[in-house]
C-alpha cells in the first residue's frame, strides 16, 4: 500500500490503519456528458426490453453476488471499515433485493383496470429515462442495489456518484452488471465529487434524481431539481427512538439496543439512536446496556471475533468526537467511552451518553458513529415528546409483550416505519423512507419500483359518454 497522494478526491483510505489504497481520476464535464448521451441512447432500447429479459438479468447479479459475496464483503470492509461478517450481510441483502425485483417486476408493472361506468380504463407503468442516483458511504452495495434494482428492473437506465471513499465497490457493481448482461449504457458509474453535481441535475437528458446522504445536500439537489421539472426522491439520515415500555422484556431490549446502534459502527441512519426508557425499568435497563457494553470488541474488522471496527475515516471519528465533548459541555453525562481510541485508524471508543435534556444539541440532532443516547420518560406522554422532538422521522422501535399496546404507540410517532421489538431494519418486500427532515419517496416493494414510473391513464369509450 501506499501513502502517496494526489489531487484526486476519489480514493481508497482503509480506516483501520488510514493508508492509500487506489486512487481514481475524476471525470471531466465531457466524460460525464458522454456518459449521459450512452444511457440516454440505451434507454431507447432498454424501455422496450422484455420483463423476461430484465428479469434474466437481475437474477444474474443476484447470482453473482452471492458468490462474490466474499470478495465483495472484504473490499466494502477495506473501503469503509464495517466488520467483515456484516458486510457479508449487506452483499446478501442485496442479493434478495436483485431477486424480488425479478421475480415481482412483472406483477407490479402490468396494466391496472380502473373502475369506470362507460368503456374501460386502466394504468399503464412506463419507464421515464436517466435516474441520476447519488449514494453515500455506509452501505457500499446496498445503497446502489436500493436504488438501481428498481429503476432499472422497471426499464430506466441509471448514472450513479457514489461517494468518494468507496469507488472500488462502485466499480465492481458496474462490472458485475456487465457480467450479468446488462446491456452497456444501462447503468455506469460518475467518479466526480459532490460540488460537481448540481449541473448535472440540470442536464435534460437526467429525468429525476435519487439522492441518500446529508440533509445540506439533500436540499441542495432537491433545490437543483426543482429549478429544471425534475422529480427527487431523499432519504437524509435520522435519530430513530427506541421505546422501552414498563412491560418489555429488559434484557432482550438493551442486548437488541445495543447491537442495533452498533452495528456498522453505528453508521447507520435508522439504528436505534436514542434509547428511551420507562422510569420503573431505567436502572435494570442501564445495567443491562453496560453489559453489553462490556461485549463489545473492537478491533481489525477483518477478524472474525471483531463485533465494532474503525469509524469511515478520520473526518467521521472527528465529527462524532466533537459531538461527544460538546454533550459533555452542554452538562450530559458520559457514562461510558467517550474518546478515541489510542490505535492507528479511525477507531472511537463505543459511547453511552445519558443526562440528556431538551438544551443540548445532542437532544436533536443526528450522532453517526457509535455512540447510544439513554432517555428516561415518566409517562407515554413525555417518551413519545422525546422521541418526536427530533426534525428526522425515518425508524423508530418500540419494545413491549403487549403487542396490541406497542402497536399503538407506534402509530404516535413521527416517522416512515416503526418495528415492534425488532431495531429498524430492511427487507425487499418493505417500503423504505422517511418523513419530515429525514425525507420523501420510498424505496424498496411496489411503493419504491413506481417512484420514477410515468403512471399513464388510458381510457377508451364513445364520445357520447366520456366518463
Amino acid at each position: 500500500m501506499s501513502n502517496t497522494t494526489k489531487s484526486s478526491s476519489i480514493k481508497s483510505v482503509n480506516p483501520f490503519n488510514n493508508e492509500v489504497v487506489k486512487e481514481f481520476e475524476a471525470m471531466s464535464k465531457e466524460q460525464v456528458s458522454s456518459i449521459i448521451d450512452k444511457a440516454d441512447e440505451a434507454f431507447k432500447k432498454w424501455k422496450h426490453s422484455s420483463m423476461e429479459e430484465r428479469s434474466t438479468i437481475m437474477h444474474k447479479v443476484a447470482s453473482l453476488m452471492r458468490d462474490k459475496k466474499e470478495e465483495l464483503g472484504k473490499l466494502a470492509t477495506l473501503e469503509m471499515g464495517k466488520v467483515l461478517a456484516q458486510a457479508i450481510g449487506e452483499v446478501k441483502i442485496c442479493s434478495a433485493i436483485f431477486d424480488y425485483y425479478a421475480d415481482n417486476a412483472a406483477e407490479f408493472l402490468a396494466d391496472k383496470p380502473l373502475k369506470v361506468p362507460h368503456g374501460e380504463a386502466f394504468l399503464s407503468y412506463e419507464p421515464i429515462g436517466v435516474i441520476l442516483s447519488v449514494q453515500p458511504w455506509n452501505f457500499p452495495f446496498y445503497q446502489i442495489t436500493r436504488s438501481a434494482a428498481a429503476h432499472i428492473t422497471a426499464g430506466n437506465t441509471m448514472v450513479l456518484k457514489h461517494a468518494s471513499n468507496v469507488p472500488q465497490c462502485a466499480q465492481m457493481m458496474e462490472d458485475i452488471f456487465r457480467e450479468a448482461g446488462l446491456p452497456d449504457g444501462v447503468y455506469t458509474n460518475l467518479f466526480v465529487s459532490g460540488k460537481d453535481i448540481e449541473p448535472i441535475v440540470a442536464n435534460p437528458k437526467i429525468k429525476a434524481v435519487t439522492l441518500t446522504g446529508s440533509e445540506p445536500a439533500g436540499a441542495s439537489i432537491a433545490t437543483a431539481a426543482a429549478k429544471v421539472v425534475k422529480k427527487s426522491t431523499l432519504e437524509l439520515g435520522g435519530s430513530d427512538p427506541f421505546i422501552v415500555l414498563e412491560d418489555a422484556d429488559v434484557a432482550l431490549a438493551a442486548k437488541t439496543a445495543v447491537q442495533g446502534r452498533m452495528a456498522n459502527g453505528g453508521q447507520v441512519c435508522t439504528s436505534p439512536k436514542r434509547m428511551i426508557v420507562a422510569a420503573s425499568i431505567y436502572d435494570e435497563f442501564l445495567s443491562k446496556t453496560k453489559e453489553a457494553f462490556e461485549q463489545i470488541k473492537v478491533g481489525n474488522p477483518m477478524d472474525a471475533d471483531t463485533t465494532l471496527g474503525p469509524l469511515s475515516s478520520e473526518k467521521a471519528a472527528e465529527d462524532v468526537l466533537a459531538q461527544i465533548q460538546k454533550a459533555a459541555e452542554q452538562g450530559a453525562n458520559i457514562a461510558l467511552g467517550g474518546k478515541r481510541m489510542d490505535r492507528p485508524g479511525a477507531f472511537l471508543e463505543p459511547t453511552l451518553v445519558t443526562d440528556i435534556t431538551q438544551e443540548m444539541d445532542m437532544y436533536v440532532e443526528e450522532v453517526f458513529g457509535p455512540v447510544m443516547m439513554l432517555y428516561k420518560y415518566e409517562t407515554l406522554e413525555e417518551a413519545l415528546e422525546i422521541a418526536n422532538a427530533t426534525p428526522f422521522g425515518l425508524g423508530g422501535t418500540v419494545f413491549g409483550t403487549d403487542t396490541k399496546k406497542a402497536v399503538e404507540v407506534a402509530r404516535k410517532v413521527d416517522s416512515g416505519m416503526v418495528y415492534i421489538n425488532h431495531a429498524t431494519s430492511v427487507a425487499p418486500q418493505l417500503p423504505f423512507g422517511g418523513t419530515k427532515h429525514s425525507g420523501y419517496g420510498r424505496e424498496h416493494a411496489i411503493e419504491g419500483l413506481l417512484e420514477f414510473v410515468n403512471i399513464k391513464m388510458i381510457r377508451t369509450t364513445s364520445p357520447d359518454k366520456p366518463f
